[in-house]
């Protein structure tokens, strides 16, 4: 099996490659998150995907492909990334609470022969939420590194998301399903 190399500090992401079985490695770079304003919603994660995995490019050696993927929360056509303190962590589940919104996930799986860019999208309902369950997640939770100040695998996914239409992975920052077919049907020796 080819060498897989994770560049992204999600644990989520790790943690969900490890229980999928998958063999990697995890190196990372600081790359700058702001896309461009006009920038349709749907093409933010898969562009911020395709930018970390170019980041971490010159690690490829012989076989090896990086895996980068990045999340965004969608609503109402607005971008919500990872929030940037309590605030605004409580003002953008405010705003998803009650509401339908979309995760997307962009994925760049990158080796010396080849690029394939691809995102999930999965429709996520959350509840109505009271102020005081807001802060009770905020400060139990700190989901300052999740986009949309949520993590689906934490409290808000369990006591209040109520439909998901996709996959869960997705949610929660990759789409291993997918992941797992655009590795083997895409890259020889995987």
């Amino acid at each position: 099996m080819r060498p897989l190399i994770l560049a992204s500090k999600s644990p989520r992401r790790s943690q969900l490659l490890r229980e999928a079985g998958f063999d990697f490695r995890v190196e990372t770079f600081d790359v700058d998150e702001s896309f461009p304003a006009d920038m349709p919603a749907e093409e933010v994660a898969p562009w911020l995907a395709q930018l970390k995995a170019r980041a971490a490019e010159g690690l490829i050696q012989d076989q090896e492909i990086i895996l980068a993927a990045d999340s965004t929360v969608i609503l109402d056509g607005v971008v919500y990334n990872k929030p940037e303190d309590y605030a605004d962590a409580f003002r953008m589940i405010r705003l998803l609470a009650g509401k339908q919104h979309t995760v997307v996930t962009g994925v760049c799986l990158l080796s010396k022969e080849k690029e394939v860019v691809f995102s999930s999208h999965t429709k996520v309902w959350i509840g109505s939420m009271t102020d005081e369950e807001i802060d009770y997640y905020i400060r139990s939770c700190e989901p300052f590194d999740k986009a949309g100040s949520y993590g689906a695998q934490e409290w808000i996914g369990h006591c209040k998301i109520t439909r998901i239409e996709g996959t869960f992975t997705n949610v929660m920052g990759l789409p291993v399903d997918m992941v797992y077919e655009a590795l083997r049907s895409g890259f020889s020796g995987f």
